[in-house]
């Protein structure tokens, strides 16, 4: 009964801020009749509906509640989905709502570890100094006097995520079966994409264990402090760590006020992401200034600190790989190489010619090049091409997605410090390095050492797959010889890898021991 009665109040929100009309996204999809029947319904209903249809999707979504408000945000990061002018305003919400009764935090917290408040703490803050839509964060003391800071998972979530899950995929099913339009804002792909995100921010514990890589990744670096996990206080729905103190980053007059260097800041938020993103593969995907501080005083002075970590992001050497040859082109011109790279990667659907995707490319980056280099935004690159892709029927991945989104806000922070910040200079070093390391003796060497470990199982298998092949020829057997030879070259393949390594190896000792002899014959 409740779910029906949650059923008609999103119908009535719909209805009354006139989400009907959806459709209107893209009004070239619409047919006269049906602007017809648009244009009925409103005189028949009395409704005015002179607000822009950005801003009533984003004022019903904050009247239904936190977990539509989650949606929204993960929406606008779909920007190869959404009109330029929806998604800047889902963009508009903000991660805060109204707290939850701090004496139900205290319950949690007792529930969860099994102690008293006062047991646990010295001092706990009641109020909150922070709120969003999964949980919000008291400050508190630790028996040890350790400073830290507590984030409550709010009550009932899971129940009431389920109960809204299964009623937003009935209207994605509905709005894909009956309108063109929604087809081609796929909401089905669009809901299990934030089901997965929800139940990722759900478990505090996976967030610290995000938490820890990062600090672990960083933990030789001056330019990102990750607060640590007080891991003894760490459940599903309650997690303590470390108290961090630093300055918003959007507060600018407030860092200006502390002496902060606001350029090397914009340069260091750069060198932060690309470093997540080249080199490790695993970078934050939630920075907005509320989950960015700077450090204002002692020995981490100017030093960025990154808060919430629910939503992160991995790439693999393929996804890295992609993202660095399609910059490296489009600053190159090069627009029939980031058309074979959609083409190569798969998400394009075979038949695509790559003239027309190439085409389509150079419509929309050509006009990037009449602006200096520093003015040329990378995310806004990222964006163009995924809307490009769209035409095309791109599927894109919801990594690079988080990606686009991240680097956006990274863009507009760095430029917000630094007006005159050249992303592209910036960025260029870490692309190229990364190309090569790809390739070259390096690559080869660290391929062989990363195989290595299998050899002691496939050199004694060889002769055995030989024979068995040759075995298998002579007596006629019916077996897949296909896969018989592929698995008998691939073990070839890593063997005379292995062999190279080995006599390069050899080669660079025995040079090593003739020069040391050379030079003891000479001394002596």
């Amino acid at each position: 009964m409740n779910s029906i009665f949650r059923l008609f109040t999103i119908i009535r929100v719909i209805w009354a801020f006139g989400l009907y009309q959806l459709p209107q996204i893209n009004k070239k999809l619409i047919s006269p009749q049906k602007q017809s029947k648009r244009v009925f319904s409103n005189i028949r209903f009395r409704k005015k509906l002179d607000t822009p249809i950005g801003p009533r999707i984003r004022q019903a979504l904050v009247f239904l509640g936190p977990i539509f408000v989650k949606l929204g945000q993960v929406l606008s990061t779909r920007r190869d989905l959404l009109t330029e002018d929806i998604g800047d305003e889902l963009a508009l919400l903000q991660d805060r709502v109204p707290p939850f009764d701090s004496n139900v935090a205290i319950e949690i917290i007792e529930n969860a570890f099994g102690e008293a408040i006062e047991n646990l703490f010295l001092d706990f803050s009641k109020t909150p100094i922070a709120s969003a839509s999964i949980a919000q964060v008291h400050f508190a003391t630790l028996k040890d006097g350790r400073k830290v800071a507590v984030k409550v998972l709010r009550p009932g979530m899971l129940k009431a995520i389920n109960k809204d899950l299964n009623l937003m995929k009935i209207l994605a099913f509905f709005l894909e079966k009956f309108s063109e339009d929604g087809r081609r804002l796929r909401p089905k792909e669009v809901i299990a994409e934030f089901e997965n995100y929800l139940h990722d921010e759900l478990d505090l514990v996976r967030e610290a264990a995000n938490a820890a890589l990062l600090k672990r990744n960083f933990r030789d670096s001056e330019l990102l402090q990750i607060p640590e996990m007080i891991w003894e206080y760490c459940k599903t729905n309650v997690i303590v760590m470390e108290r961090v103190y630093g300055i918003p980053i959007n507060k600018i007059s407030d860092l200006k006020k502390a002496n902060i260097n606001l350029e090397k800041l914009s340069y260091d938020g750069v060198e932060i992401f690309f470093t997540q993103v080249f080199r490790d593969g695993f970078f934050h995907a939630d920075m907005h200034p509320g989950n960015i501080l700077v450090a204002d005083k002692g020995p981490r002075f100017g030093r960025y600190i990154a808060l919430d970590f629910g939503i992160v992001g991995s790439l693999t050497n393929f996804d890295k790989s992609y993202l660095t040859q399609n910059f490296l082109a489009f600053f190159r011109r090069d627009y029939k190489k980031v058309a074979e790279l959609h083409i190569e990667s798969g998400w394009v659907p075979e038949k695509t010619r790559v003239e027309s995707l190439e085409s389509a490319i150079r419509s929309v980056c050509e006009p990037y090049f009449d602006k200096p280099l520093k003015d040329i935004s990378l995310g806004q690159v990222l964006l163009r091409l995924f809307q490009t892709s769209r035409r095309f029927d791109v599927k894109i991945q919801p990594q690079l997605v988080l990606l686009q989104k991240t680097l956006l806000n990274v863009e507009g922070l760095g430029r917000q410090l630094n007006p005159n910040l050249d992303l592209w200079s910036t960025a260029k070093p870490f692309l190229e390095k990364w190309m090569k390391e790809q390739i070259g003796l390096n690559a080869l060497k660290r391929n062989l050492t990363e195989e290595s470990h299998q050899w002691a199982n496939i050199i004694p298998k060889i002769p055995n797959l030989i024979f068995k092949a040759l075995d298998n020829v002579d007596n006629n057997k019916k077996v897949d010889s296909k896969l018989e030879i592929s698995t008998l070259l691939t073990q070839q393949t890593m063997l005379f890898r292995w062999l190279k390594l080995f006599f390069f190896l050899l080669f660079i000792s025995i040079f090593i021991i003739l020069v040391l002899l050379y030079q003891f014959v000479i001394k002596n």
